[in-house]
């Protein structure tokens, strides 16, 4: 049984592309629908993608900012995550007005990440291509990469736990050592199928 029924998933959609035009036309910041259900007041981890559209997946990133942890209500949590993708991505510029109706938006609900425990060396064989998504943490240094990413780019289990240690800003291969926390999580995804088209759940394989 899925924790986000489908039709939360489209409101929360609707509620991040409502957020991203508002804030990039107005810089205004809307607040939660007086509708919202009220299971999506739980606090909850939610990540906002932005993605250009007709782009393969490997160059079609143009923003994706969100919460790991449950800190927020996932209603408020999806607002602010949302805008934060549009202008406060480091890797990117502020999204544009004219860029609006070319953005496909993105909403993945988290897990409370579980650490992978046991020897480095066996923790390919505790996480999974297509059902886990990654954060590891090294004194300073954190990075983490959604449960879609190996997938858009092909990689096994390995090569998601370097790309992830990079994420971090550490070596690729730091997840071989003691001192290195690697977390799991999974994710509900929902996308638009096109800019402001239907929404739907999206398959990891």
């Amino acid at each position: 049984m899925y924790r986000i029924k489908d039709e939360w998933g489209e409101f929360l959609v609707r509620l991040a592309r409502k957020a991203v035009e508002e804030y990039v036309r107005h810089g205004k910041v809307i607040q939660p629908p007086k509708d919202t259900p009220p299971e999506l007041w739980e606090k909850m981890g939610v990540f906002v993608t932005l993605n250009r559209h007709n782009v393969p997946p490997q160059a079609a990133l143009r923003g994706c900012i969100g919460f790991p942890l449950p800190i927020y209500p996932l209603v408020e949590a999806t607002i602010k995550a949302a805008i934060y993708a549009a202008v406060d991505d480091p890797r990117f510029p502020p999204v544009r007005e004219s860029e609006l109706d070319d953005l496909v938006v993105e909403v993945s609900v988290l897990t409370p990440p579980e650490p992978v425990e046991g020897p480095p060396e066996e923790r390919p064989k505790k996480i999974k291509v297509g059902r886990d998504g990654l954060l590891i943490e090294k004194g300073i240094y954190s990075g983490l990469l959604l449960p879609q990413v190996p997938i858009e780019w092909g990689w096994d289990e390995e090569e998601f736990l370097a790309q992830t240690c990079w994420k971090a800003g550490l070596p690729p291969d730091c997840w071989l050592d003691e001192d290195t926390k690697v977390y799991r999580f999974t994710a509900e995804i929902f996308e638009e199928e096109y800019p402001r088209g239907p929404v739907r759940r999206k398959p990891l394989v």
